[in-house]
């Protein structure tokens, strides 16, 4: 018997409409979690696996959870526009989950997202100001990604080290300055195959006394 109520609509976005999915648990909600998936150019939707582990963790966790296709993938229309019109697609997303469900409004915001979806939520964090944020192999040099806002309240960085995309020496010296801790995984490729349970059960311990 399922524990959450399911939601599928779409969101006028300002390059077409935005095809999301919205999951809310049956009992009070924590929070509300915002997941952007991987690359568009590289088949990335809201149902990669890595993103899926995502979305079914937080709403384990008791938040809100909310995925959606960035435009031109899926049904959400548009074109890949480089990191920059998905920014907007994140705050428009956001914004409207605030704005349409009022009772959502005051609670916590969490940014999550895997490898181009990571870094482009820590761009929004510069914006959206979320206590939470979780970042599974965020793509930190390729889209330039800033670090995480002074106001945020605790931010999760997991990371493969046997990851040939995001290479783990990347991240690790956009983390140094400012000694951001990543937690990495031994033996996870980029897309952690093998390790979702173990990426699902690391988020969920990390998080039980932060919500």
């Amino acid at each position: 018997m399922k524990s959450y109520r399911l939601e599928k609509f779409f969101v006028a976005g300002a390059a077409g409409k935005l095809e999301t999915v919205l999951a809310r648990p049956s009992a009070p909600p924590k929070g509300v979690a915002i997941v952007a998936h991987p690359h568009p150019l590289y088949g990335g939707t809201m149902n990669n696996k890595v993103a899926h582990t995502l979305f079914n963790t937080l709403l384990e966790l008791g938040f809100v959870t909310v995925k959606f296709n960035f435009r031109g993938v899926g049904q959400s229309e548009g074109v890949f526009d480089h990191g920059i019109g998905e920014l907007v697609d994140v705050l428009t997303i956001t914004n409207y989950i605030r704005e349409q469900y009022s009772d959502l409004l005051d609670l916590p915001l969490l940014l999550s997202g895997f490898s181009f979806g990571g870094a482009i939520q820590l761009h929004a964090a510069q914006t959206l100001n979320p206590e939470f944020l979780i970042l599974v192999a965020p793509s930190v040099v390729h889209l330039e990604a800033p670090i995480p806002p002074e106001k945020n309240r605790y931010t999760l960085i997991i990371q493969g080290d046997q990851d040939d995309v995001v290479v783990p020496e990347s991240i690790m010296a956009w983390a140094a300055p400012q000694s951001l801790p990543i937690v990495m995984i031994p033996g996870a490729s980029h897309f952690f195959h093998g390790k979702l349970m173990i990426l699902k059960n690391l988020i969920l311990s990390s998080f039980v006394s932060k919500i």
